[in-house]
């Protein structure tokens, strides 16, 4: 498990563990984070919330939650998204890129312009799964980008990585919980008034 920098641990606040596996540890800084007034936002969790079950390995017909961002600061030419898992090492959960340098946002479900691989192989939404009762940390990184990327979909996060370097210009997190709900194994155990 990698250090995770002082500014990342602060943004992070309980969700620093296994903060320094994250790619915005290497991408971003103190001084691009939230540059320009750069906000990711979701109307199904708040910032630090629990993710519902609909965008997780929980629910048959899961998919990838919404998400919105305002407008990015000047000189930006493309956005990216990357989603991880900070409790699980930084496992990728979702690369997406070739978003517009504009206000904007991703729908319920919504297949985005160009993905890559994720943990798992392929270029979906990773639903997010838990072994035992442990609370999971995804953080979602919104990222704005001072030169279009030249990667063909179904590209690998090193990739992806290597094609952002230098070229961040803001950076802004959203964090949402995740732990699989007990399943009730005696319902005899269970006061109801």
């Amino acid at each position: 498990m990698s250090e995770c920098p002082a500014w990342l641990q602060a943004a992070l606040n309980d969700a620093a563990e296994g903060g320094g596996d994250l790619t915005v540890a290497s991408l971003g800084s103190a001084s691009l984070l939230g540059a320009g007034g750069l906000k990711l936002t979701s109307a199904a969790f708040e910032n630090g919330g629990e993710l519902d079950p609909s965008f997780t390995a929980d629910e048959e017909d899961a998919v990838a939650p919404p998400l919105e961002w305002n407008q990015p600061p000047a000189g930006t030419m493309e956005m990216a998204i990357v989603v991880e898992d900070a409790t699980a090492g930084g496992r990728c959960h979702w690369l997406v890129w070739g978003i517009a340098p504009q206000r904007g946002k991703l729908m319920e479900g919504e297949v985005p312009p160009r993905t890559g691989k994720n943990g798992a192989g392929n270029s979906d939404w990773l639903l997010p799964s838990v072994e035992g009762d442990e609370e999971h940390c995804f953080v979602f990184q919104l990222y704005a980008l001072d030169a279009p990327l030249d990667l063909a979909p179904g590209a690998s996060r090193k990739a992806l990585v290597e094609a952002m370097q230098g070229h961040v210009v803001a950076v802004s997190l959203l964090t949402g919980t995740y732990a699989r709900e007990q399943e009730i194994e005696d319902w005899d155990d269970i006061d109801v008034e």
